[in-house]
C-alpha cells in the first residue's frame, strides 16, 4: 500500500510540536502578552500624562482669557513659533549634508566630529548660552561685529542661534540613521543608470529616508520651541523682542503663578496641536508619494 509523502513543512511542524510536548501554545497566553506589556508601560505613560493633565485642568477660562490672550503673551508665542520654524529650516539645510557625510564616509577623526555634534545634547543649556555669549557677545566677536553695524547678542537672531545650537543635533542623528538605512546597492544602481550624486540623493536617498528625516524635523522643532536656558543667557528676556514663550512662563512664575499656568497650558496645547497636524500631513504625503 502506498504511503502519503510528507512535506518538509509538516515535518518541521511536527518537530516543533514534539519539542513543545506535542501541544501547541495556548492562544490565551499569546493574546495576553500585549496586555502585560501595556500594563508595564502604564506607569510611565501615567507619569507623563498626569502633570500635563493637571496643568490643563488648573487653567480656567477666566484665567486663560486674562493672561494668555494679553498682547505680551501673544508676542511671546508668535516669537517662539517663528524662531522655532526658522531654526528648523537652518537645522535641515546645515544638518542634512553633515548627516549624509557621516553616514556614507569614513575618515580620520570621525569619532571626534560625532562627539562634537552630540555634545549639545548633554551640555547644560545655560552653559551653551554662556558659550555663545562669550563667542558672539561684546567680549568676543560681538565687539568687532558691532563696529560693522551688526549685533547678535540680545537680539532675535540670538534666539535662533541658541535654538539651532541645542536642537540641530536631534535632526542630524535621525537623518544619519535614515541615510545609513538606505541600501548601498540602490545608490550604486542609480549611479549606474547615469544619475549624478545630487539626483540620486533627491530621487533615491531622500524618499527612502523620509520617515527618519521627518522624525528628526519634528523633534528639532519641538526642542527649539521649548528652548529656555541657552536663549535666556544669550538673547535675554526683552518683552516683544527676545522673550519667547518659555521665558515668559519663567518670568510670570516668579510673580504671578496663575499667569504662568495659563501661559504654560497655552504652549502645551499649541505644541501638541502643531505636532499632531504635522504628523497627519506628513503621513498623508508619505502615503501619496511614489516609491523610487
Amino acid at each position: 500500500m502506498a504511503t502519503a509523502s510528507r512535506s518538509p513543512s509538516s515535518d518541521a511542524a511536527g518537530r516543533v510540536a514534539a519539542r513543545a510536548g506535542g501541544r501547541p501554545a495556548p492562544r490565551r497566553r499569546r493574546a495576553g502578552a500585549p496586555l502585560l506589556v501595556g500594563l508595564a508601560a502604564a506607569p510611565l505613560l501615567l507619569y507623563l500624562f498626569a502633570p500635563i493633565a493637571g496643568l490643563i485642568l488648573r487653567t480656567t477660562s477666566t484665567v486663560w482669557a486674562a493672561y494668555a490672550c494679553c498682547p505680551q503673551a501673544i508676542l511671546a508665542l508668535r516669537l517662539s513659533l517663528v524662531t522655532a520654524t526658522i531654526s528648523l529650516v537652518i537645522s535641515v539645510l546645515l544638518g542634512t549634508p553633515a548627516a549624509y557625510w557621516l553616514a556614507h564616509h569614513r575618515f580620520r577623526g570621525q569619532q571626534a566630529v560625532e562627539t562634537l555634534i552630540d555634545l549639545p545634547l548633554v551640555l547644560p543649556p545655560a552653559a551653551a548660552g554662556l558659550a555663545l555669549l562669550l563667542l558672539f557677545g561684546q567680549q568676543g566677536m560681538g565687539a568687532w561685529l558691532t563696529q560693522h553695524g551688526l549685533r547678535i547678542s540680545l537680539t532675535p537672531a540670538a534666539v535662533v542661534m541658541a535654538q539651532v545650537f541645542v536642537a540641530s543635533p536631534f535632526y542630524v542623528r535621525q537623518a544619519r540613521s535614515g541615510f545609513e538605512a538606505v541600501p548601498r546597492e540602490l545608490r550604486l544602481a542609480s549611479a549606474t543608470l547615469g544619475a549624478g550624486t545630487l539626483r540620486t540623493f533627491f530621487a533615491v536617498t531622500v524618499p527612502l529616508a523620509r520617515h527618519a528625516l521627518f522624525a528628526g524635523a519634528v523633534m528639532t522643532w519641538a526642542r527649539a520651541l521649548g528652548e529656555f536656558g541657552a536663549t535666556l543667557v544669550f538673547a535675554g528676556a526683552f518683552p516683544g523682542r527676545t522673550e519667547t514663550m518659555p521665558i515668559a512662563i519663567y518670568t510670570a512664575g516668579t510673580t504671578n503663578l496663575p499667569a504662568a499656568i495659563a501661559l504654560a497650558a497655552t504652549l502645551v496645547v499649541v505644541s501638541f496641536g502643531v505636532i499632531v497636524l504635522v504628523r497627519h500631513l506628513a503621513g498623508r504625503a508619505v502615503e501619496l508619494a511614489p516609491m523610487p
